[in-house]
């Protein structure tokens, strides 16, 4: 068999340490020869001349097993036969030596290798080519070395050579006065000429016989021209005499043959383009399958300083905020296109292409690409260019599962040694394999196989794992006539079949479904109005009404999904993405029934559907830390302050809608819903209050010494927020006595410059940007309400507290929980005023005549006896939570146990401290936890007022489901109940409510 790959390990792949002797003591593979008496002559004839020969013969006759070596690769590989022909002493070195230091040695040459004139270097280039290649052969087969250092080699030659050959074209430039460089010796650096290696190239993963391909540019800003010289002039014949000097067959061959058309428009545009005239193609005409292609780019010569900037800029383009579903479309079409053109279309051995044909090696690289495409914007661990690494990435984010990764690796490693073996036979660019018997058998011999059979056995197993593991990312499209029977919507009449498929699907209006699905194609719909996003939608026929039909009722779920479709601004992105994801299609079905709310969420803002995608969404609820990881993943992404708000929102809308999507599909139970909200609300809060921090400090500075603090009330502050609560919200901060103001570029009054914090936070949190709204937020719990600053100093806090508050405040005061803080001591200093409030003395029937009082006003404001207006109605949310409130100030002083921010850990800790009867206890909670349950479902799934009458079966059906009881009768039954106990429980502590005075 063939040699394993080694683990791809960039660290240490030119590095000699760790060799393990010469050439000549490594042949671990020995190459049968199909003609030994015809490879012997040759042998002989190399044996024959004179010092070299006789230092050869001894060495053979010193190492067991490399005369057979030697004589199996002139007998297979006429190339590699010829080199060693040509140079018996160069030969006789290699033999004697590592190959990682002769490698090293070679590609330091190349890169210094300097000449007089044009001549001299390619005669230089090379001849040091030869060696690398008759290096990398023998090392090869023989198994010295694996297949990394061969490609990382030649990829590590090209980009010497390219180094050596625009040293000189540089310097010639400067001799002539057209060109001033800062460092005659060096004249690329800080040339403005930029040379970036694309494809395999760019990954460090040449082929033995690889054709580079380069996109060439020039910064006309950066490039030194001197005298009445002109950078697009000078730099496009230069790159033209770059690819002379690379490509040009003379006596001594060729270094590398070299491709410009991977440059944009490479029809109309120069040989090298300017890089204001590159950026402006890619942000407004860059295609998919460019993206794709410039995932693997890298500064490999000229001004890499200027390289790496210009790649830094066009990421954007390459790596979209969004998952990008719309790109596979485009990079599949790709791959159809080479296989109708290829004529690959089944998987053979003779005259297989290893790279082009089905299961080959281009398969795997697209496999990888597309899913780096749809990933790497949200992921910057996905934006690596080598393929190996690649597949262990998504496989440790999730994407591909371990046997995928172990399967496409040890494919792509065995047919990139196949593709070389190709090549080695005769320096051709061809990925091929021979259509004869004898060709055949060479490239299995030096693949190091027996026999033929088994060659063909080995590489048949890999072509078909990549072809199956490809087929499921890329290949599963839905046809128009499928086993659920026929469906078209074409012509004016309704097609009899079609409307037979769909009543046997469920439609009970088929005539009106077929309809419908009609009118999607004359595009009286945004999203549907181009053509491309009819046929993705076409495509998807099948699969939609399938899952659409398998809701409770398909007739109601299509209507839901056409309203959808109506508010769509585009559809191209969401078809493409629910086409290659049919689990997404499912949970799209069923928010369609159930959840109205949602999918107005969805229409507004498609991207909340990628998060779904993410492998993760299948697992546990995030923990705070895990919120806390993507949130920073994604921030640090952003270029500057407005982007990073605009990311914060496109994180938070699909954390909020991968809730609420959980809960719909019973993955996460009502009960927590609450806490999952606030947890992902209180780890915005942190991240947005340090960037607000940052963006205010640019201007006016910090103010030394001092601190702030977030304190969340309200729904926030007892974790139990829903999806339509707004951030009851606090800014408290402190600075030394001595400070008057913060010590930027332009200072701020300590006041001053937190009152400007505090509006800039309100701003980040709350102001409409691209991306839509975050939160609503509130500040009126402030002393001062909305009369006076935002931001709160913590002394006149704990003074007015103390001395001022009025008892709903303090009852307010029960939920407050520090979110954000810039100091542990800070936050601490916080809890303890607060405590300290809590825990003073008080007079029970006063605090209970306030707490009744309180309760009346509401009752007037808002009061009502709809029974599912579960907040206001008497014995509903308001009750209980003021219950817990009136016995945490009550019981305080005396039990600070009885203290806790959630309104159901309120009534655990008072009913284990006594001061709430255990059957008391057990009402409240039932009651607070189905109401909370119940609450959260109406938010999730309805926008406005609940009418049971008026509501979609799915909502009826999520709110049995969250009740635990058989009917939604039932459920009525139950709350009307509950709601008359809990009033009578609120009157026995509280005293019975009356009627607000005016």
């Amino acid at each position: 068999m063939s040699k394993v790959e080694q683990p791809d390990s960039p660290d240490n792949l030119d590095s000699p340490d760790g060799c393990a002797g010469i050439l000549a003591d490594r042949i671990a593979v020995m190459p049968g020869t199909p003609n030994p008496y015809h490879a012997a002559l040759f042998l002989k004839d190399l044996l024959a001349c004179t010092q070299a020969g006789e230092a050869l013969s001894a060495l053979l006759r010193e190492k067991a097993g490399l005369e057979a070596f030697l004589t199996g690769i002139i007998g297979n590989s006429p190339y590699l036969r010829d080199l060693m022909l040509a140079d018996p002493p160069r030969l006789l070195d290699l033999l004697r030596e590592a190959p990682e230091v002769r490698l090293d040695r070679l590609l330091v040459s190349a890169r210094e290798a300097r000449a007089e004139d044009e001549a001299g270097i390619m005669r230089s280039l090379r001849l040091l080519k030869h060696d690398l290649a008759l290096t990398l052969g023998l090392a090869d087969i023989c198994g010295a070395i694996d297949l990394t250092r061969v490609t990382h080699a030649l990829a590590g030659f090209a980009d010497a050579a390219l180094t050596a050959t625009i040293r000189f074209c540089l310097a010639d430039l400067a001799r002539r006065n057209r060109f001033e460089p800062a460092d005659p010796e060096k004249p690329e650096v800080d040339s403005g000429l930029i040379v970036l290696a694309m494809g395999k190239h760019g990954a460090n993963e040449l082929n033995y016989s690889s054709d580079i391909d380069l996109i060439v540019l020039y910064d006309p800003a950066k490039a030194p021209m001197a005298g009445n010289a002109e950078a697009p002039v000078e730099f496009v014949r230069l790159t033209r005499r770059l690819v002379k000097i690379m490509q040009d067959r003379t006596e001594d061959g060729y270094v590398f043959r070299t491709d410009l058309r991977l440059r944009p428009d490479p029809g109309a545009t120069p040989l090298a383009m300017s890089v204001p005239a590159a950026l402006v193609y890619y942000e407004s005409l860059g295609q998919n399958w460019e993206r794709a292609a410039l995932i693997k780019a890298r500064p490999c010569a000229g001004d890499i300083e200027a390289g790496a900037s210009f790649l830094h800029e066009i990421a954007p383009f390459i790596w979209r905020k969004y998952l990008d579903f719309a790109a596979i479309a485009d990079v599949q079409s790709i791959k159809r296109q080479i296989h109708m053109h290829k004529g690959h279309g089944t998987i053979a051995v003779a005259g297989h292409n290893v790279k082009l044909g089905r299961g080959g090696i281009r398969e795997v690289e697209f496999f990888v690409q597309t899913q780096q495409l749809i990933a790497g914007g949200r992921n910057p661990a996905l934006r690596g260019r080598r393929t190996l690494e690649m597949l262990d990435a998504l496989c440790d984010a999730d994407w591909i599962r371990a046997r995928t990764r172990d399967d496409m690796a040890g494919a792509y490693g065995f047919l990139r040694d196949v593709e070389h073996r190709i090549q080695m036979l005769n320096d051709e660019q061809t990925q091929l394999l021979p259509k004869d018997e004898d060709g055949l058998r060479q490239v299995a011999a030096l693949m190091g196989f027996d026999s033929l059979q088994a060659f063909e056995a080995a590489l048949l197993e890999h072509l078909h794992k990549v072809q199956g593991h490809y087929a499921e990312l890329f290949e599963d499209v839905p046809a128009l006539s499928t086993e659920i029977g026929n469906l078209v919507f074409t012509g004016d009449d309704h097609d009899p079949d079609t409307l037979e498929t769909l009543a046997g699907l469920g439609f009970k209006q088929p005539a009106e479904a077929a309809a419908i699905v009609k009118s999607w194609h004359f595009g009286r719909y945004p999203c549907t109005r181009s053509t491309r996003a009819r046929e993705r939608l076409t495509e998807m026929h099948p699969a939609l009404l399938g899952a659409l039909a398998a809701t409770e009722n398909a007739d109601t779920a299509l209507r839901a999904f056409n309203s959808f479709l109506a508010k769509l601004p585009a559809g191209v992105q969401l078809f493409s993405l629910l086409r290659s994801n049919p689990q997404l299609l499912t949970l799209l079905a069923t928010t369609m029934g159930a959840a109205p709310r949602m999918a107005e969420t969805v229409s507004r803002r498609v991207h909340v559907l990628d998060a779904v995608l993410d492998p993760a969404f299948f697992g546990a609820m995030p923990s705070v830390e895990e919120f806390r990881q993507g949130l920073d993943r994604t921030l640090s992404q952003a270029r500057f302050y407005e982007e990073a708000l605009d990311r914060a929102r496109i994180f938070t809308q699909e954390q909020q809608f991968l809730i609420g999507l959980r809960l719909i599909s019973d993955t996460l139970s009502a009960d927590r819903v609450g806490f999952a909200l606030a947890r992902l609300a209180e780890v915005v809060v942190d991240r947005l209050l340090t960037q607000v921090i940052a963006h205010v400090n640019e201007s006016h500075g910090d103010v030394p010494g001092g601190n702030v603090a977030v304190l969340a009330m309200g729904k926030l502050g007892g974790r139990e927020m829903t999806a339509a609560s707004d951030l009851d919200l606090i800014l408290l901060y402190e600075a030394p006595e001595d400070v008057r103001q913060s010590d930027g570029k332009r200072p701020l009054a300590v006041t001053q410059y937190y009152t400007r914090l505090t509006q800039r936070l309100v701003t980040a949190l709350s102001a409409p940007t691209a991306e839509g709204l975050l939160y609503e937020v509130d500040f009126r719990l402030r002393p001062s309400g909305n009369a006076g600053p935002l931001a709160t100093n913590l002394s006149g806090f704990i003074a007015y507290q103390k001395k001022e508050a009025w008892t709903w405040e303090h009852m307010a005061l029960t939920r407050a929980r520090v979110i954000a803080s810039t100091s542990p001591d800070f936050r601490d200093k916080i809890y303890d005023s607060i405590c300290g409030t809590l825990v003073q003395p008080r007079n029970r029937e006063k605090l209970a005549d306030d707490v009744r009082e309180m309760r009346a006003r509401i009752e007037k404001e808002k009061g009502t006896k709809y029974i599912w207006d579960l907040k206001h109605v008497a014995g509903g949310l308001v009750d209980i939570e003021f219950i817990a409130q009136f016995l945490q100030l009550a019981h305080a002083q005396e039990d600070r146990s009885v203290l806790a921010q959630g309104t159901e850990q309120a009534l655990e800790a008072a009913r284990d401290a006594g001061v709430l009867a255990v059957d008391d206890a057990e009402l409240l909670l039932e009651a607070l936890r189905l109401y909370h349950r119940l609450t959260q479902v109406l938010r999730l799934a309805l926008s406005g007022k609940f009418v049971p009458a008026e509501a979609p079966r799915g909502v009826l059906d999520l709110l049995v489901q969250a009740s635990s009881v058989p009917t939604f009768e039932r459920v009525e039954t139950e709350l009307a109940d509950l709601q008359s106990r809990v009033r009578a429980t609120f009157e026995r502590f509280v005293g019975r409510v009356q009627p607000a005075e005016n």
